[in-house]
Protein backbone atom coordinates (compact mmCIF):
# COMPACT_ATOMS: atom_id res chain seq x y z
CA UNK A 1 0.00 0.00 0.00
CA UNK A 2 2.93 2.78 0.66
CA UNK A 3 4.68 1.64 -1.99
CA UNK A 4 1.38 2.47 -4.27
CA UNK A 5 0.68 5.78 -2.54
CA UNK A 6 4.25 7.00 -3.14
CA UNK A 7 4.08 6.07 -6.97
CA UNK A 8 0.71 7.83 -6.98
CA UNK A 9 2.61 10.70 -5.08
CA UNK A 10 5.22 10.86 -7.37
CA UNK A 11 2.84 10.82 -10.86
CA UNK A 12 1.07 13.41 -9.46
CA UNK A 13 4.00 15.57 -8.74
CA UNK A 14 5.55 15.05 -11.95
CA UNK A 15 2.03 16.18 -13.76
CA UNK A 16 2.25 19.40 -11.50
CA UNK A 17 5.81 20.13 -12.52
CA UNK A 18 5.30 19.27 -16.25
CA UNK A 19 1.88 21.24 -16.69
CA UNK A 20 4.09 24.27 -14.69
CA UNK A 21 6.55 24.34 -16.73
CA UNK A 22 4.06 23.73 -19.86
CA UNK A 23 2.32 27.16 -18.44
CA UNK A 24 5.32 28.93 -18.07
CA UNK A 25 6.48 28.26 -21.44
CA UNK A 26 2.99 29.16 -23.05
CA UNK A 27 3.51 32.33 -20.66
CA UNK A 28 6.78 33.58 -22.03
CA UNK A 29 5.25 33.07 -25.83
CA UNK A 30 1.63 35.00 -24.87
CA UNK A 31 3.66 37.97 -22.84
CA UNK A 32 6.35 38.03 -25.44
CA UNK A 33 3.81 38.15 -28.31
CA UNK A 34 1.63 40.61 -26.65
CA UNK A 35 4.53 42.65 -26.17
CA UNK A 36 5.89 42.81 -30.06
CA UNK A 37 2.50 43.56 -30.90
CA UNK A 38 2.03 46.38 -28.64
CA UNK A 39 5.31 47.84 -29.74
CA UNK A 40 4.83 46.78 -33.48
CA UNK A 41 7.70 44.86 -34.20
CA UNK A 42 7.80 43.00 -37.35
CA UNK A 43 8.85 39.38 -35.93
CA UNK A 44 6.83 36.73 -34.24
CA UNK A 45 6.75 36.88 -30.51
CA UNK A 46 7.28 33.20 -30.31
CA UNK A 47 10.69 34.29 -31.64
CA UNK A 48 11.26 37.05 -29.36
CA UNK A 49 10.53 34.74 -26.56
CA UNK A 50 13.09 32.34 -27.67
CA UNK A 51 15.68 34.85 -27.52
CA UNK A 52 14.73 35.66 -24.07
CA UNK A 53 14.39 32.02 -22.83
CA UNK A 54 17.93 31.88 -24.61
CA UNK A 55 19.17 34.60 -22.68
CA UNK A 56 18.31 33.50 -19.87
CA UNK A 57 19.55 30.02 -20.30
CA UNK A 58 23.29 31.76 -21.42
CA UNK A 59 23.34 33.26 -18.24
CA UNK A 60 22.65 30.90 -15.85
CA UNK A 61 19.42 33.06 -14.22
CA UNK A 62 17.35 30.09 -15.83
CA UNK A 63 18.56 25.90 -15.82
CA UNK A 64 17.51 23.93 -18.71
CA UNK A 65 16.35 21.11 -16.06
CA UNK A 66 13.23 23.57 -14.90
CA UNK A 67 11.76 23.24 -18.47
CA UNK A 68 12.52 19.82 -19.67
CA UNK A 69 9.59 18.31 -18.80
CA UNK A 70 7.33 20.81 -19.87
CA UNK A 71 9.83 21.33 -23.18
CA UNK A 72 9.47 17.30 -23.94
CA UNK A 73 5.47 17.61 -23.17
CA UNK A 74 5.15 20.58 -25.76
CA UNK A 75 7.32 18.56 -28.21
CA UNK A 76 5.37 15.24 -27.83
CA UNK A 77 2.33 16.79 -28.65
CA UNK A 78 3.34 18.76 -31.39
CA UNK A 79 1.46 17.00 -34.17
CA UNK A 80 -1.59 18.39 -32.47
CA UNK A 81 -0.56 22.25 -33.54
CA UNK A 82 -0.65 20.67 -37.00
CA UNK A 83 -4.63 19.34 -37.23
CA UNK A 84 -6.21 22.84 -37.84
CA UNK A 85 -3.59 23.38 -40.80
CA UNK A 86 -4.91 19.68 -42.55
CA UNK A 87 -8.62 20.21 -42.00
CA UNK A 88 -8.63 23.80 -43.26
CA UNK A 89 -6.74 22.46 -46.62
CA UNK A 90 -9.35 19.68 -46.77
CA UNK A 91 -11.99 22.18 -46.50
CA UNK A 92 -10.56 24.60 -49.09
CA UNK A 93 -9.92 23.03 -52.20
CA UNK A 94 -8.88 26.32 -53.54
CA UNK A 95 -5.79 26.12 -51.92
CA UNK A 96 -4.45 23.66 -54.09
CA UNK A 97 -4.56 26.01 -57.25
CA UNK A 98 -1.17 27.77 -58.37
CA UNK A 99 -2.10 30.80 -55.37
CA UNK A 100 -2.32 27.85 -53.24
CA UNK A 101 1.21 26.55 -54.34
CA UNK A 102 2.66 29.80 -53.93
CA UNK A 103 1.56 29.81 -50.27
CA UNK A 104 2.90 26.37 -49.81
CA UNK A 105 6.25 27.36 -51.20
CA UNK A 106 6.31 30.44 -48.90
CA UNK A 107 5.29 28.81 -45.89
CA UNK A 108 7.70 25.53 -46.67
CA UNK A 109 10.43 28.61 -46.45
CA UNK A 110 9.27 29.73 -43.43
CA UNK A 111 9.63 26.65 -41.56
CA UNK A 112 12.71 25.46 -42.76
CA UNK A 113 14.27 29.05 -41.65
CA UNK A 114 12.62 28.57 -38.64
CA UNK A 115 14.18 25.24 -38.04
CA UNK A 116 17.65 26.44 -39.10
CA UNK A 117 17.18 29.52 -36.79
CA UNK A 118 16.28 27.01 -34.11
CA UNK A 119 19.36 24.85 -34.74
CA UNK A 120 21.92 28.07 -35.08
CA UNK A 121 20.29 29.44 -31.66
CA UNK A 122 20.78 25.70 -30.42
CA UNK A 123 24.31 25.19 -31.63
CA UNK A 124 24.61 29.08 -30.17
CA UNK A 125 23.80 27.78 -26.64
CA UNK A 126 25.31 24.55 -26.75
CA UNK A 127 28.58 26.39 -27.30
CA UNK A 128 27.87 28.72 -24.88
CA UNK A 129 26.87 26.09 -21.89
CA UNK A 130 30.36 24.55 -22.83
CA UNK A 131 32.12 27.42 -22.32
CA UNK A 132 30.41 28.08 -19.64
CA UNK A 133 31.06 24.43 -17.74
CA UNK A 134 34.82 24.50 -18.01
Amino acid sequence: MHATTNNHSGRVRTFLETAGQTVFLIGVWWICDAATKAVGLPVPGGVIGMLALLAALATGRLKASRLTLGAKGLLNHMLLFFVPAVITLRDHAELLSPLGLKLLAVIVAGIVSVMIGTALIVELSMHLRSRHVR
